[in-house]
């Protein structure tokens, strides 16, 4: 029997057929993942060989800090140290597992895993370093957390990239790999090949094309009535069908494997073009494939949210005596209540309680309608300069922003930010158009970029537009920005 054709044409530098006319003129990338068959033995083996290697990094950072020179310092803090590494086991293990480290469907390159580690790895840190400051422990020094951390960002990345590399080197010598073949010579079998062959890590080799259609195709190898025979011949263990649309063909697949006890996997149809390189996911047993994410900077909210809650409680307890003092200043200035609070729409459009010191009579949203022709806003908005409704000492609040100092409780809690959009009131929500309701997909703000530079500005569709900016350019240094001009607003007395 002739050897046969190869399946990738060395003369084009490609598979035996033209690149598909939507990737040309752009560099061809693999077009989609395959999920590796990584066992459940394989993913726990995974587990362990992370914690094995945070353990002998400890170790040698143990002995280099309390062993090294010949000789053995006093007073070594053995307990301290396994109780703070059993701690940083645990936290570089979740953080691997939420980067999906130990997953089935995950099959990044190397340097897209080893950022994975990399930020699993810098944030366990940040955690420890965080935890044995607050605790008061001064046996651990912050400078062996460092040491280890950089440590474990070589040894954990360095271990998965030699391990693709045996898994390489065995394919590539024949020791190991899975045969497959491939039912469908189309554009999606030509990519899946191309994909397999150059990424031999996956543990897939290739023996050709089972296309009836497709004789004399390079790598065509026979039809689907010659699957049995080639199974055997080639020694197959796994077949990838492209043509699923085709009912009747892959039941006759699926049949002669399970005859021969063959693994069968089908590529999803939108792979020809619209569903290039989507993930398949699953909720609970429906397979869906994902054609468009929208990444979320989850590390960057993570900091956002430690900002904030760590900021709001040392606010809150810091300006305590301050607060006291505006609150009973209120109440001997006016009667009512020191607080005042609003419905206000938060996240996702739920609604919360706002606290904000109470700068006006205790009936002013009674005597709202009878200004209103007074209003200098656009839109929903109300607002009066000199609005008669304003206390003594409610001017001298807004003036210096002090009349909101009570949503510090708020962010403490969740349900605000330090820096985000205005906080809406429920009526102005019923004039959003749909674009602006984006405003409601991140938490409502303390300050914000309409507080810093569009407070006088008269139109709604403005302080809107201020909002969407900021969302769509959101980034921690645009928030150190923000919160460093409201505190030059706030000291320079300029708002209102």
């Amino acid at each position: 029997m002739s050897e046969p054709a190869p399946i990738l044409d060395p003369s084009r530098g490609s598979l035996g057929a033209a690149v598909p006319p939507y990737r040309q003129g752009a560099r061809y990338l693999a077009p989609f993942k395959p999920a590796s068959h990584m066992s459940a033995g394989q993913q726990y083996g995974s587990l362990l060989q992370d914690i094995l290697l945070v353990w002998v990094d400890a170790a040698l950072i143990f002995y280099l800090t309390f062993f090294s020179r010949g000789h053995v310092r006093s007073g070594v803090p053995v307990t301290h140290y396994l109780g703070f590494l059993l701690l940083y086991t645990a936290l570089v293990t979740i953080f691997c597992q939420n980067q999906g480290l130990y997953q089935t469907w995950r099959n990044d390159g190397p340097l897209d895993e080893s950022f994975s580690v990399l930020k699993a790895v810098v944030l366990a840190s940040f955690l420890l370093a965080g935890f044995i400051y607050l605790s008061g422990d001064n046996s651990i020094s912050r400078v062996v957390v460092g040491f280890g951390a950089l440590l474990n960002t070589v040894t954990l990345p360095a271990w998965r990239f030699w391990k693709r590399e045996i898994a390489k080197h065995q394919v590539e010598s024949g020791k190991d790999g899975r045969h497959v073949l491939i039912v469908g010579a189309g554009d999606v079998g030509l990519a899946l090949a191309r994909h397999m062959e150059e990424n031999k890590y996956l543990g897939y080799v290739v023996k050709g094309f089972v296309d009836s259609d497709g004789k004399g195709k390079p790598g065509v190898i026979g039809g689907v009535s010659d699957l049995s025979r080639l199974a055997r011949v080639h020694f197959v263990d796994e077949v990838f069908v492209t043509t699923p649309s085709e009912r009747e063909l892959v039941g006759e697949v699926i049949l002669q494997a399970r005859e021969h006890h063959l693994d069968v996997k089908v590529v999803p149809e939108l792979f020809d073009g619209l569903g290039w390189r989507a993930p398949i996911r699953y909720i609970g047993d429906f397979p869906v494939m994902e054609l468009l994410r929208e990444p979320i900077p989850a590390f960057g909210l993570f900091i956002k949210r430690v900002i904030d809650m760590g900021g709001s409680a040392v606010a809150l307890v810091a300006l305590a005596p301050i607060l006291g003092l505006i609150a009973l200043a209120i109440r001997l200035d006016s009667r009512g209540p020191a607080i005042y609070r609003s419905w206000r729409m938060g996240w996702k459009g739920r609604k919360f309680f706002c606290y904000k010191f109470r700068t006006m009579v205790s009936n002013a949203d009674d005597l709202k309608d009878s200004l209103r022709h007074m209003n200098e806003r656009k839109g929903p908005f109300f607002k009066i300069a000199n609005d008669p409704r304003l206390t003594r000492i409610g001017g001298f609040l807004r003036r210096y922003s002090l009349d909101e100092l009570p949503q510090f409780w708020n962010v403490f809690m969740g349900e605000m930010s330090l820096v985000g959009p205005r906080p809406p009131m429920p009526e102005e929500c019923a004039e959003y158009t749909p674009a602006y309701l984006r405003r409601l997909d991140v938490k409502p703000g303390i300050t914000g970029l309409w507080q810093v530079y569009g407070r006088r500005e008269p139109s709604f569709e403005r302080v809107l537009e201020l909002d969407l900016e900021y969302i769509e350019t959101w980034s921690l240094w645009l928030d150190a920005k923000i919160l460093l001009k409201t505190l030059h607003v706030a000291l320079s007395g300029s708002g209102s």
